[in-house]
């Protein structure tokens, strides 16, 4: 499935959105490149995919300032493994972590390591 909006900024579509195989361009991912995209991989200032980065990335693996997903990695990162300034997640590493195994200057949560060591 593929679709871009035909407004733009600059050489960006506002939405682009792009999922699955495409036969006509020989791609087995979905590529999404936009203000907002949706896609397989997709980088935008909103990204929303398996793979996504942007300012906000939500997605399986995700980076970007706000970071929401399996595995991501931003300024504020909330998932299963999160590293980040402020980290929450099931694994989170950061100055602010929160999180069953914290690692961090200020940990809380299950298991708190304090890093590094004072």
């Amino acid at each position: 499935m593929r679709y871009q909006s035909k407004a733009a900024i600059g050489d960006f579509p506002v939405v682009c959105i792009a999922f699955g195989p495409d036969a006509s361009t020989q791609q087995n991912r979905g590529r999404a490149v936009g203000v907002v995209a949706l896609g397989d991989v997709a980088v935008g200032i909103i990204a929303l995919g398996g793979v996504a980065a942007g300012l906000i990335a939500i997605g399986g693996a995700s980076l970007g300032i706000i970071s929401i997903g399996g595995l991501c990695l931003g300024l504020v990162a909330l998932g299963g493994v999160a590293v980040g300034d402020v980290a929450v997640g099931g694994v989170a590493t950061g100055v602010r972590a929160m999180g069953g195994l914290s690692i961090g200057p200020h940990p809380e949560g299950g298991l708190p390591i304090q890093w590094p060591p004072s």
